[in-house]
């Protein structure tokens, strides 16, 4: 069988890159511009390789009874890893995908297609416009997961997004956010206050070493109506190959302190990753 080769492309928002995983046959890392955006595994969908995705799947495990199938709209694609994950744990989900890099669309679809009847739907659009015009009370779950280049864009960071999203969800539906930041958290804070707004409970998950403030890092927001399976959670991401930590309660709320949430004329993208801080050799 010919060893696979990596792929170069030029996308809309920068050059994609897909590199063949050598310890792994028919595993791949996407790169943005040198970023890493996504992990997969063809062979095996539910391998999550990076921390902040497998933080992601602990969630989407807990949110409801083991293999419960789930209607989940996904704010940004890359190599579609958290679709394939929930298709091989929860299967007959309805999943739409929706991703504003119409060249990276056709990257995957290409290259790492999805199974037929997988339930996956790919739609190349902006995700809030995605958002604003989805029915009310149409899913499970919302995992937002969009970067332009490494940085959040700013338009999917306002009271008036979180609106959207809580619209969209369930009255027992789940918001999942990859988010990026280091101390003094003045991003990642501005967020939780802003979907502290809308929702009864809130927890993050992220690196101990990242909450100390001693480097830049993900952190996963979990906002909810329903409180989440904190003790679950705890167990999952502390016994992780990666171990993280979970923050709620009056933790959080100190976290959050005076944090303001963040209207429409306030907003503004993510912070700029330090050189190196996600970089592929």
């Amino acid at each position: 069988m010919d060893e696979p080769i990596p792929v170069t492309r030029a996308v809309d928002h920068g050059v994609a890159k897909l590199l063949p995983d050598v310890d792994r046959p028919r595993a791949w890392l996407l790169t943005v511009d040198g970023a890493p955006q996504s992990y997969v595994d063809l062979d095996e969908p539910t391998h999550l390789e990076f921390e902040y995705a497998r933080r992601l799947g602990h969630v989407l495990d807990t949110v409801a009874a083991e293999g419960r199938p789930l209607d989940v709209l996904h704010l940004g694609g890359g190599a579609l890893t958290l679709p394939r994950y929930l298709a091989a744990t929860r299967p007959g989900s309805a999943q739409d995908v929706v991703e504003a890099d119409h060249g990276l669309c056709a990257l995957i679809a290409e290259h790492l297609p999805v199974a037929a009847g997988s339930g996956i739907r790919t739609h190349r659009a902006d995700a809030r416009g995605w958002l604003e015009a989805a029915p009310t009370d149409s899913v499970d779950v919302i995992v937002a997961d969009v970067f332009g280049g490494s940085r959040v864009p700013a338009h999917l960071t306002t009271l008036d997004y979180a609106r959207q999203a809580e619209r969209v969800l369930r009255p027992g539906g789940v918001y999942l956010a990859n988010l990026a930041d280091s101390a003094p958290f003045t991003f990642l804070r501005s967020q939780l206050a802003t979907f502290q707004e809308l929702f009864a409970h809130l927890a993050l998950i992220a690196e101990p070493a990242v909450l100390r403030g001693r480097r830049f890092g993900n952190a996963v927001v979990v906002a909810a109506h329903e409180e989440p399976d904190i003790a679950a959670l705890t167990r999952r991401t502390a016994a992780d190959v990666f171990p993280a930590r979970v923050e709620h309660g009056a933790a959080l709320r100190r976290l959050i302190g005076d944090a303001r949430t963040v209207r429409e004329q306030d907003a503004v993208a993510s912070p700029e990753p330090p050189e190196g801080a996600f970089g592929v050799g």
